[in-house]
């Protein structure tokens, strides 16, 4: 999940970007399409911290928001990044409007004892460190030490979203369902299992766990997703939504847009300030319907769906993100129960490089695995290749994602039916760490694919 860059703009460049600011605002086009305007769309995962929430503050079932654009942004994105806005005006305090709250910056909620952390009811955990010079560089993981070896179960509490697209009147423009993705998603190796060369049947995220902790693991350490389809949700969306900016404007903008990928799925751009209601407001009932649960890892997937930004005049200001993980937490009780999420979009082939199917729900499970509660921090590294572009968490997908080769391909036969996903090559711990050897197996520094990474971090430039 980045934070510091948008690889779209490097990547996706002048063409889709110029190709979409005329057609925003009050004069966007109804019938400009998104195979009309784009060229080459990268995939991108924001960094979203967690999300104070009130379990009372969802909105009403088919609401039409005006949409906040957040105060003090270049761009709509930062609804995402900052939960500082983009909450709903429909007469309820909704949760995107809460400011933001960092988990774990109090030393009690930094310590964990016997998988658990003090301060909030959440996951398993176990913590850890490891040094750079004089600094030390603390780190919370989902599952329990791996030293003591032993299984973690951790429960997979997933929904599967579907949109209903509309027409400028309202009326029903066309059905983007998420069935035809279901059981291919419970089917993928995030949750069934495969041989790896960190162990023999086990599923994608507990391989790579076991990688990063392989020579001082207990052999029989593993960290088990359990996944249960607990909903189905449908959202109706809008052709356009009324926006707020911070002059005090109200604007329509136009809330999606329609492509077609090269192997015939139809998949949508969607607003993300819009998407931050909707999902929100998702979390939100499933959360007040005990399907989402504080001990396990819980999922909202939807059917090729894309977010876009605009910047704060309502013009088109990037694209793509295909998913993220944070979570969400009620502050005004203790212990705080906290709800590990993640959003990700199943992906056509064909769009994003070589990602494809289940690439975004993989990098997000990883992650998640790796930084639950997404505030890791480790030295400032570089993107792969690009000199300059920095981060300092412990976002495991990240490096990846601007590799040439960032998937591998894992065939699961499941009921006589086999087919090849596609999960992402992550980097390993010892990777962020920086050092010239790696005591991950095999001296990797990325897994399944050791290749990807052949050496770890280069350290970011001092100012």
């Amino acid at each position: 999940m980045r934070r510091s860059i948008q690889f779209s703009i490097v990547v996706f460049g002048v063409l889709f970007f110029l190709g979409l600011r005329s057609g925003f605002g009050q004069t966007a086009d109804p019938n400009k399409e998104a195979n009309s305007v784009v060229q080459s769309p990268a995939a991108s995962f924001p960094r979203v911290p967690g999300i104070p929430i009130a379990p009372s503050a969802a909105q009403p079932a088919g609401a039409s928001p005006t949409l906040v654009f957040p105060a003090n942004a270049k761009t709509s994105r930062a609804a995402l990044t900052t939960k500082t806005s983009g909450a709903a005006k429909t007469g309820n305090s909704g949760a995107g409007n809460a400011s933001s709250t960092r988990g774990g910056d109090s030393d009690g909620d930094n310590r964990a004892a016997q998988g658990k952390l003090r301060g909030a009811t959440t996951v398993p955990v176990f913590t850890g460190a490891f040094a750079q010079g004089f600094s030390d560089f603390p780190f919370i993981m989902m599952g329990r030490n791996p030293a003591l070896g032993g299984t973690t179960v951790i429960p997979t509490k997933i929904t599967t979203v579907s949109l209903q697209l509309l027409n400028p009147d309202g009326s029903l423009r066309a059905n983007l369902p998420y069935a035809p993705f279901e059981d291919l998603t419970l089917d993928s190796p995030n949750f069934e299992e495969a041989n790896y060369a960190s162990g023999r049947n086990i599923q994608f995220g507990d391989a790579v766990q076991r990688a990063e902790f392989f020579n001082v693991m207990g052999d029989d350490w593993h960290t088990v997703l359990r996944p249960t389809l607990v909903d189905r949700v449908t959202n109706a969306v809008p052709r356009f939504v009324n926006v707020q900016f911070p002059d005090g404007s109200v604007k329509p903008v136009q809330n999606y847009f329609v492509g077609t990928a090269p192997d015939g799925e139809k998949f949508i751009l969607l607003l993300d300030l819009f998407f931050d209601f909707i999902n929100t407001n998702t979390v939100i009932n499933e959360i007040n319907a005990n399907n989402y649960q504080t001990n396990a890892m819980n999922v909202a997937v939807y059917p090729n769906t894309f977010l876009f930004s605009i910047d704060n005049q309502g013009n088109f200001a990037g694209c793509c993100t295909l998913g993220f993980h944070t979570f969400f937490a009620d502050t005004s009780v203790t212990p705080a129960p906290r709800w590990v999420f993640a959003f990700a979009s199943w992906t056509a082939p064909g769009i994003f490089g070589d990602a494809a199917d289940i690439t975004p729900l993989s990098h997000e499970i990883s992650e998640s695995f790796n930084d639950p509660f997404v505030d890791n921090l480790v030295p400032a590294w570089q993107f792969p290749g690009i000199p300059g572009a920095c981060q300092n968490d412990l976002e495991t997908g990240d490096p990846v994602e601007v590799l040439p080769k960032s998937v591998v391909n894992i065939t699961i036969k499941e009921r006589h039916e086999v087919f090849t996903f596609h999960p992402q090559t992550e980097a390993l711990l010892q990777w962020f760490e920086q050092l010239p050897t790696s005591d991950a197996l095999g001296g990797a520094f990325s897994f399944p694919d050791t290749k990807a990474l052949p050496q770890a971090a280069t350290a970011c430039p001092s100012n």
